[in-house]
């Protein structure tokens, strides 16, 4: 009902969450803010090679990380300048409230027990509206990007690609999507292959968003073999998997 099933009860899962909106107030801005961009210290200092994060450290020492969720909080996204520029401010926002949502929420085990409340329920100041993480990927970073977006698109939990060390940034932001869907379209974690039983899995976000692959090409096997140098065949089943809510954590 939460994420990419909106799709599916997109009313229903509305209605039920906003009786029960809850709005998460922005932390105040450090008194000594961290020097140059905030949230690229936090993915600097807190995320490692594999893309997990230390929330625990964040948890210790969140100077940084408030001050990216404060400056989300206050800043404007940038309205006049390219899809791109929108594009990498909204993918960079999302991924700093939800690593601040998992410090909110005590650094849980897993998110799928509480999917409603974190990516439906609660709101966030951004840009000076209040919206939801589900919110926020539906009603304004896929209607500006492609379908690449599902890739780079973070959750902090490991059915999420992993974590990069670097923020979006719009001059080279179709190079970052271009490498997030091809690092996990030749994943297993994304794509099995059951070559005897001529069947490939694919993770439960195509699924998820099956419509916005397939409005880019004619199958979901057309469309991840654009990112793979070893091609499915094309008359191959497709299956789906689920999706793994546990928390991305060092």
């Amino acid at each position: 009902m939460t994420v990419g099933r909106r799709l599916s009860a997109g009313i229903l899962a509305a209605a039920l969450s906003a009786g029960c909106a809850v709005r998460v107030p922005p932390p105040a801005a450090p008194a000594r803010a961290p020097e140059g961009d905030p949230w690229r210290g936090v993915l600097q200092r807190f995320v490692d090679a594999q893309g997990r994060v230390d929330f625990a450290g964040i948890a210790r020492e969140p100077a940084a990380l408030d001050a990216a969720v404060a400056r989300v909080a206050a800043e404007k996204p940038p309205a006049s300048a390219t899809p791109w520029a929108r594009l990498a401010w909204y993918l960079n926002a999302y991924e700093a409230l939800a690593m601040y949502g998992v410090i909110r929420a005590g650094i849980p085990q897993e998110l799928a027990s509480q999917r409603v409340e974190f990516f439906d329920r609660n709101r966030y100041l951004v840009g000076g509206e209040w919206l939801s993480l589900a919110a926020l990927e539906n009603e304004r970073i896929r209607p500006l990007g492609d379908a690449r977006v599902h890739f780079a698109l973070n959750r902090m939990v490991r059915g999420s690609g992993p974590l990069p060390r670097e923020p979006f940034e719009a001059s080279r932001l179709d190079s970052q999507l271009e490498a997030a869907a091809r690092q996990l379209l030749s994943n297993a974690r994304y794509v099995r292959l059951e070559k005897g039983r001529r069947v490939v899995g694919f993770s439960e976000v195509l699924h998820w968003y099956q419509a916005d692959f397939l409005a880019a090409a004619p199958s979901l096997i057309a469309y991840a073999n654009r990112f793979r140098d070893d091609p499915i065949p094309a008359d191959w089943t497709v299956e789906f998997f689920g999706y793994d809510w546990t928390v991305n954590r060092q």
